[in-house]
């Protein structure tokens, strides 16, 4: 048994990350350019409301004007698609962020497909998820795999000739996440809630991300103790708390190394937003001196 677990934090990558961005807004901001991004929400989900005041509090400390739409959770279609269009148009916002998963009366879809590429900072376009596919950098890619990414190479986990199992398939991490992985030359496998014997598959990998979205499913039955394990799953664990896709308190002790069911990936997502504002910011105002 490791004599003690490794706790992969998620501030010191964060800060590691805006010392960067801070540098990038200060050159922007010599030209008379300041970052911006347009938040829009609908409705008054607790957990967007949150999230949102997070965005905004970084957009402050990083230097970045953060605005907000809030529209009703009955806004229509024809609504909706002129603020993303409008946002589109105006050359004072760098970046569009949209809350998901939107009302069901709502084509999500249909929404996406409308913003700027450019100024799709989420990385959810189908644009910048076709980059993510073809291994294009010039797009953005989905932020928590992003974020992963980032948090692996701070930590100088090796990731060219690892195996890596990404537990989930979703478009939103499990999917770009392992064409990120491939892209740093990692052999990835994805196993899903149709994949028999999970922990036979993750137990073999140096690296294993849980992303399926279930409170502690993973026990220790699923490591081995030398996996490195990112715990990017944000639930309920019924009493209030927040905990991961990982049974922590079990597996804590039991692995190499381990990402908190608190500030861990969570915590570099924000920055990753943030520096894809910067990005887009300097690329849609490259011709002004």
């Amino acid at each position: 048994m490791p004599a003690e677990t490794v706790k992969l934090t998620g501030k010191p990558v964060a800060e590691h990350l805006r010392e960067n961005i801070k540098e990038r807004v200060e050159r922007l901001k010599g030209k008379n350019i300041v970052p911006a991004i347009l938040i829009v929400r609908v409705g008054n989900k607790e957990d967007d409301v949150f999230y949102e005041r997070s965005i905004l509090k970084n957009c402050s400390l990083l230097g970045i004007q953060g605005r907000v739409k809030e529209l009703s959770t009955n806004v229509s279609m024809e609504e909706l698609t002129e603020v993303i269009e409008d946002a589109n148009d105006d050359e004072s916002i760098h970046g569009i962020m949209m809350f998901r998963p939107l009302p069901k009366h709502l084509d999500e879809k249909k929404i996406l497909e409308k913003m700027n590429p450019k100024k799709d900072i989420d990385g959810m376009t189908p644009v910048n998820l076709e980059k993510v596919f073809e291994g294009d950098d010039s797009g953005f890619s989905p932020c928590t795999p992003s974020a992963v990414i980032e948090m692996l190479k701070y930590y100088d986990i090796p990731l060219e000739g690892s195996n890596v199992a990404v537990a989930g398939r979703s478009l939103v991490v499990g999917k770009p996440l392992a064409m990120l992985l491939l892209k740093e030359n990692a052999t990835v496998t994805i196993c899903h809630s149709k994949t028999k014997n999970m922990g036979s598959v993750t137990s073999k990998a140096d690296i294993v991300v849980a992303a399926i979205g279930k409170a502690k499913f993973m026990g220790r039955e699923y490591f081995s103790q030398s996996s490195i394990v990112i715990d990017v799953g944000v639930n309920d664990d019924g009493t209030g708390k927040i905990c991961g896709d990982v049974d922590y308190d079990k597996v804590l002790g039991q692995v190499k190394a381990l990402t908190p069911p608190t500030g861990g990936v969570g915590t570099i997502t924000t920055t990753i937003l943030l520096e894809h504002a910067v990005k887009a910011c300097e690329i849609l105002t490259a011709n002004r001196h």
